[in-house]
């Protein structure tokens, strides 16, 4: 709701100042993936071969004590598959210990079963966000190699099961390209609006050298603001919020939030945690950010135009409808 990058910093400060919450983790607690999908960077066998590494049990309250009391959100999985980690559950328990206030997993849901998603939910779990590249079995098993459409269905059937008793969202992010778009006017058809609670719509994005490479989304142009109405208009009829890009122009604009993105964001994985030379066995997120100035840092960026805050991330500009 803020829209000036100064007040946002300023925020930033004050919380950081005052030992609040305010970044978003992302962890990821094994390297690996069951699935092989094209638009996906697990397509490219030397990257794969780079990816390697679990946390260990016992790693899991250092990376706790580390950096969860200064989490306003823990987000398993980032560019891996968490369900392949056997400790999931443990690893939710153990954020919720730490009073982190939401708890989120990425999944492309292959893996989850009835059984597992209520353990999940048992454990403290906020939200699934499931990773779809298909509303039809054919385009699904195509660009989600390795995928079964099967088990995909039967996840949601398990979602709007237990939604029954317990409180929790799904959103389902689908990564559109030229050849899977227009499927999107038939997710309804196919996934009910008692199994999911938010739609989000992501254009394809280069992220390595993948199968699937033909980033070319402009023969949709005439399409797009048609096809996104009528999903909104079926959206909101089913209380479904949606996040998408208002039209295809939309995404060459600069989102405001990428400024402070860089700022609140922190990744964490077997070989790599926040920022290098962070040795988060022996010390904290506090006791390092005071070593680096991080504090001085948020300061100064109250000071900076948004012309010299030169942000890595690319956000994209999304409309988000509200049911």
């Amino acid at each position: 709701m803020i829209k000036n990058h100064r007040i946002k910093f300023l925020g930033l400060f004050l919380l950081h100042k005052f030992n609040k919450r305010y970044l978003a983790v992302n962890l990821d607690p094994v390297m690996a993936c069951n699935l092989r999908c094209k638009m996906c960077y697990f397509t490219d066998s030397d990257y794969v071969k780079t990816l390697k590494g679990q946390f260990k049990e016992e790693d899991l309250e250092l990376v706790a004590k580390a950096v969860f009391k200064r989490a306003l959100k823990l987000q398993l999985g980032c560019g891996t598959e968490p369900t392949l980690y056997k400790n999931l559950p443990q690893l939710v328990e153990l954020g919720k210990a730490y009073k982190v206030p939401y708890i989120s997993i990425t999944t492309n849901a292959n893996l989850l079963t009835e059984e597992k998603i209520e353990e999940l939910l048992k454990a403290g779990l906020n939200e699934f966000t499931i990773s779809l590249h298909g509303v039809h079995r054919e385009s699904y098993e195509n660009f989600m190699k390795k995928a079964s459409y099967e088990k995909f269905q039967n996840a949601f059937l398990a979602f709007e099961k237990l939604k029954q008793s317990y409180d929790f969202k799904v959103r389902i992010n689908y990564t559109f390209n030229k050849d899977n778009f227009y499927e999107l006017k038939d997710i309804f058809k196919h996934y009910s609006p008692n199994s999911f609670d938010i739609l989000q719509i992501r254009p394809i994005r280069k992220i390595g050298n993948t199968e699937y490479n033909d980033f070319d989304i402009s023969s949709l142009k005439e399409d797009y603001t048609e096809l996104i109405n009528t999903l909104r208009a079926i959206s909101n009829q089913n209380g479904i919020t949606l996040l998408a890009p208002h039209s295809l122009e939309d995404l060459s604009g600069k989102n405001e939030s990428s400024f402070i993105f860089n700022y609140t964001f922190c990744y964490v994985s077997p070989n790599s945690f926040w920022k290098e030379g962070f040795n988060w066995r022996e010390e904290s997120f506090n006791s390092y950010s005071k070593e680096i100035g991080w504090g001085k840092i948020l300061f100064k960026n109250i000071f900076k135009s948004k012309s010299e805050l030169k942000s890595m991330s690319d956000r994209l500009n999304y409309e988000i409808e509200f049911s």
